[in-house]
């Protein structure tokens, strides 16, 4: 565990690898889908709290149903994406902890304040489509997060009467790469951090 990668990984999962727009016609099996969650349940969340929930929609059904959710930007890409990941949380995750993190009563940590389950469950659901995006990429699968939808709609259409909420969207494939935009710049070091 504690050999660094070599540059080709590095590439894959960083340096080299880009948000896709565009996606060529190949499918991704359910055995996929299944290796990719259970690289992503390995990531670390807090109190092992894992309160993403993940909807794979790559059915027409599907598709039609997210599509009046999506700004008309991310609209194309999305239907012609093999599977888009709906990234949401679920309000009441710490209802699982008694089975996660059978250490204490972490439960009670969340079902008295509901700000704390707030924050926990949106900050840790982000951590994991992170996590989402890089077992993706190492299993040799393009990535497009997006966030140009109506989270309002999202949540009536797929999570009515139940407590999952959306977080974010990830279009899932292998990507086009004719359709991939120049690499914008990013912040160096200098720019970024503080040594402390």
């Amino acid at each position: 565990m504690s050999q660094q990668l070599d540059e080709k990984a590095l590439g894959q999962l960083f340096t080299e690898a880009r948000t896709h727009n565009g996606w060529l016609d190949q499918s991704i099996p359910e055995d996929t889908l299944r290796a990719l969650y259970d690289l992503v349940k390995m990531g670390p969340t807090s109190a092992n709290c894992s309160p993403a929930r993940f909807v794979f929609v790559r059915s027409a059904a599907g598709k039609e149903k997210l599509a009046p959710c999506l700004s008309s930007g991310n609209l194309d890409k999305t239907m012609s994406a093999p599977v888009t990941v709906i990234v949401a949380y679920d309000e009441e995750f710490y209802e699982r902890l008694p089975e996660l993190f059978p250490h204490g009563d972490a439960r009670s940590w969340f079902t008295s304040s509901p700000e704390m389950a707030y924050e926990t469950a949106f900050r840790n659901s982000s951590m994991q489509a992170a996590y989402l995006i890089l077992a993706a990429r190492s299993l040799g699968l393009d990535t497009g997060p997006m966030s140009g939808f109506d989270p309002g709609k999202v949540n009536e259409a797929f999570f009515a009467g139940n407590t999952w909420k959306v977080n974010l969207l990830i279009n899932l494939g292998h990507g086009n790469p004719d359709k991939v935009y120049g690499r914008l710049p990013r912040l160096e070091f200098d720019n970024a951090c503080r040594l402390a």
